[in-house]
């Protein structure tokens, strides 16, 4: 029998024959769909912890693993809003937010976050971080004063009144109520602890006005500084003086919220004033006499200034605001002509060979006459000197120099130091001027004696010379 696979060397092979394939199933691509969300997922993890706060992190008992610091600071708020503190066993509570409690919880998230954020494995689960509150003393005290009524007695505010030339303080009186700083350190023990309730002792205790006796007196003493000086003035000079009680009716004192004492001026009152003002004044040019020296000896003619007042539109309200922060020197608006000073520097000039006394100023003879000076033997001494001493009248006596007899001169007139015991006198006794008669001094009859005592004042130059 003829096997039908064999062949023979040229017969062609055989065509094999095979059931239809099947086509071959799609390959399926779990690992793509797997991975996107993997993918997904563990990107959103780490992005979550880059914003959220490591598990097991607490801010005063508030845990906040997990949340944002914004999420965060709500929590620690809202949790302090929500405490209780309670008066006495049953009695009545009041929360944190009534209390008007104070939690800085924005900073204390923040911190939390930047101290321990989720993506630090090594800071999960670390301890509780503390957080300090406060309590506003104004909200503070009306809730518990709502709540507990009979705790309560209102201090008395220092008050600040002016009487007669000056402000005057009356002092605070303490009140009755319950102390805040006993329940500022409940809260904050409930809070820090993590309990939502405290229960304090409601027993009532001393409370101080916010409007202090030290603060009403710093502030009286401050107006009463301004008061001293208050007015308009030209440079250095209070032109326009105010009175303290008519400075008082343009002034209010109250006070803020704080117990500060506010002070506020009444521009309007202010106004009646300005509109009145009238200080312009002509210039006046000044004389003076000097000596070599420049020294100012006398005023002859008293110099003033000229000035005409400017626009006062804004003085009123300009001085209110200064009185208001303290200020009550107000310098008005002025244009200011100087004086011009004249200057006479006096002389009195002997000269003994002319037996002749000569008044100058400023270097030119404005008067002279005739004088007798000290004999031979008793010369009057050359020199330059200045009067330092006068006096209307004197009885002299002493003893010559020439004759060495003692001698008495009832009622000299109009007498004028210059050199130790020599001076200018008038001299009732001879007639004869223009010679020497005299023990040393320099007299002259007693008309022109005055008129040189009346002329030079203590200090005028005087030279003696031949």
């Amino acid at each position: 029998m003829t096997d039908p696979t064999e062949t023979t060397p040229d017969a062609p092979a055989p065509a094999l024959q095979w059931a239809p394939a099947s086509p071959a199933p799609k390959r399926r691509r779990w690992g793509l769909r797997i991975g996107v969300p993997a993918a997904v997922a563990t990107v959103g993890l780490v992005a979550a912890s880059l914003v959220l706060i490591a598990p097991g992190t607490a801010v005063a008992g508030v845990p906040v693993g997990f949340l944002t610091a914004g999420a965060a600071s709500d929590a620690i708020a809202q949790r302090l809003a929500n405490t209780t503190v309670t008066l006495g066993e049953g009695g009545p509570s009041v929360t944190g937010a009534q209390l008007g409690a104070i939690v800085d919880a924005g900073t204390l998230a923040g911190q939390a976050y930047h101290d321990r954020p989720l993506w630090n494995v090594a800071q999960w689960f670390g301890d509780t971080a503390d957080a300090e509150i406060d309590l506003d003393a104004t909200t503070a005290t009306a809730a518990l004063q709502q709540v507990a009524p009979e705790s309560f007695t209102a201090p008395t505010p220092a008050a600040i009144v002016f009487a007669d030339d000056g402000y005057i303080v009356t002092p605070a009186v303490d009140g009755r109520g319950i102390d805040l700083d006993v329940v500022t350190a409940a809260l904050q023990d409930a809070f820090s602890s993590g309990r939502s309730d405290v229960v304090i002792d409601p027993t009532a205790g001393p409370v101080s006005a916010t409007a202090t006796t030290e603060k009403a007196q710093a502030t009286a003493d401050r107006l009463n500084a301004m008061l001293a000086e208050i007015g308009f003035y030209v440079g250095d000079e209070r032109t326009v003086p105010v009175s303290p009680a008519d400075a008082a009716s343009w002034l209010t004192i109250t006070t803020d919220d704080t117990g500060e004492f506010v002070v506020t001026a009444d521009a309007a009152r202010i106004q009646e004033v300005v509109d009145s003002l009238d200080i312009d004044q002509k210039v006046i040019d000044g004389t003076v006499v000097t000596n070599a020296a420049g020294d100012v000896l006398r005023e002859i003619v008293t110099g003033q200034d000229g000035r005409v007042l400017g626009d006062t539109s804004g003085v009123a309200a300009a001085f209110a605001a200064q009185l208001a922060s303290g200020s009550g020197v107000y310098e008005l608006p002025v244009a200011v002509t100087p004086q011009k000073t004249t200057e006479l520097e006096r002389l009195l000039e002997v000269d003994l060979s002319k037996q002749r006394l000569y008044l100058k100023e400023n270097g030119k003879v404005v008067d002279t006459w005739l004088i007798s000076s000290g004999r031979p033997g008793a010369v009057t001494y050359q020199g330059h000197y200045s009067i330092g001493w006068k006096t209307a009248s004197q009885d002299m006596q002493g003893t010559a120099r020439d004759s060495g007899k003692k001698y008495t001169q009832e009622d000299v007139p109009w007498v004028m130091y210059f050199n130790g015991n020599q001076a200018f006198h008038g001299a009732y006794w001879h007639n004869n001027f223009g010679n020497v008669m005299s023990a040393g001094c320099v007299n002259m009859p007693p008309a022109k004696a005055k008129k040189i005592y009346d002329w030079s004042p203590v200090g005028v130059d005087v030279w003696i010379h031949a």
